[in-house]
C-alpha cells in the first residue's frame, strides 16, 4: 500500500513540476524580439513598472520614471491601452543580419481588451544589444496616429 502511495505522489509531482509556464514567451532567448515582447508583457499583463524598466536602456528607463506608472507610461507615450493583451512579433520584415548585429527593429502585433473591446494594434521598437543583452532603445511613433 505504501508503495502504491509513493509511486502515486511521485507520478504527481513530476505532472505537476514538468509542464512550464503557459504565460512565459515561447522561442529563443536573450533575442531582441524576446526581450521586447517580455518589456510589453510586464507593463501591460503584469503590470510591473520596475521590471519593465529592466529591459529598457537607462535613457528609456528615465523616461519611463517620469510617468510615474505603467498605466500613465502606456496611455501617454506608448498610447496603447490593455486590460489584457497577446503580444506577438512580426516576423515578416526579419533579417538575418539583425540578429548578429547590435541594433534591430522589431515589429509588434498586440491583440487584446479594453474595457471588452477588442483592440488590435502594431508597434515597432528600436532595440540596442549591450554585453550580450538586448534592450529598448526606443519605441517608435504610430504612422496612421493623428
Amino acid at each position: 500500500m505504501k508503495k502504491i502511495l509513493f509511486i502515486c505522489a511521485l507520478l504527481s509531482g513530476v505532472l505537476l513540476f514538468g509542464c512550464g509556464s503557459e504565460d512565459s514567451p515561447k522561442g529563443e532567448k536573450n533575442t531582441p524580439g524576446n526581450t521586447a515582447t517580455l518589456y510589453f508583457d510586464a507593463l501591460y499583463n503584469q503590470k510591473d513598472f520596475d521590471l519593465a524598466m529592466q529591459y529598457a536602456t537607462p535613457k528609456m528607463a528615465r523616461i519611463m520614471k517620469s510617468y510615474g506608472t505603467a498605466s500613465q507610461f502606456a496611455r501617454n507615450l506608448i498610447n496603447m491601452q490593455y486590460d489584457e493583451v497577446v503580444i506577438e512579433v512580426d516576423m515578416t520584415n526579419m533579417s538575418l543580419r539583425e540578429q548578429y548585429g547590435d541594433k534591430a527593429n522589431i515589429n509588434l502585433i498586440f491583440t487584446g481588451y479594453f474595457n471588452g473591446k477588442k483592440i488590435d494594434d502594431m508597434r515597432s521598437v528600436q532595440m540596442i544589444r549591450k554585453k550580450s543583452n538586448w534592450y529598448i532603445e526606443k519605441i517608435n511613433p504610430d504612422p496612421f496616429a493623428r
